[in-house]
């Protein structure tokens, strides 16, 4: 194994994000879903239905991306889209039951990764926050003034 020491600290927060994704992957493959179907259909939970732009946003990923995602959870069941009754061009995405039964299946992996693979350090989190809460707000001011 290559000396980590010597690696930025981005170079270790991506290859680490990368190797719990990796993690995440096969353990959710029984359920059909992968880590970013976990986080948009957690997502869909908690705000509800919405746009699949605004999605996006809320999960801090490019409207491609999401677009994917979404195709994938719609075969599944695990989603559906609906016409927006104001904007006929525009679809809404919503959770389905099979969607939420596939979400506490995922939540129940996801506290046995988290606690076996020893990610549940109050420290690190508070960590992880600051970074997301510093970096997020500034890609979103990016991705509006593109669109």
């Amino acid at each position: 194994m290559p000396d980590m020491n010597e690696w930025s600290t981005s170079r270790l927060l991506t290859t680490a994000a990368r190797l719990v994704d990796h993690a995440w992957n096969e353990r959710l493959l029984d359920i059909g879903i992968t880590h970013a179907g976990y986080t948009t259909l957690g997502v869909l939970s908690r705000e509800g239905t919405m746009t699949g732009a605004k999605l996006a946003l809320a999960v801090h990923v490019q409207a491609q991306t999401i677009g994917k995602t979404i195709e994938k959870l719609e075969r599944q069941g695990f989603i559906s889209r609906i016409r927006d009754t104001m904007d006929r061009r525009s679809q809404r995405v919503t959770i389905t039951s099979a969607g939420t039964e596939a979400l506490v299946k995922a939540e129940n992996i996801e506290r046995t990764l988290m606690a076996g693979e020893g990610l549940e350090s109050f420290e690190l989190r508070a960590l992880l926050r600051g970074i997301v809460g510093e970096l997020a707000p500034q890609r979103q001011k990016l991705v509006a003034a593109a669109v």
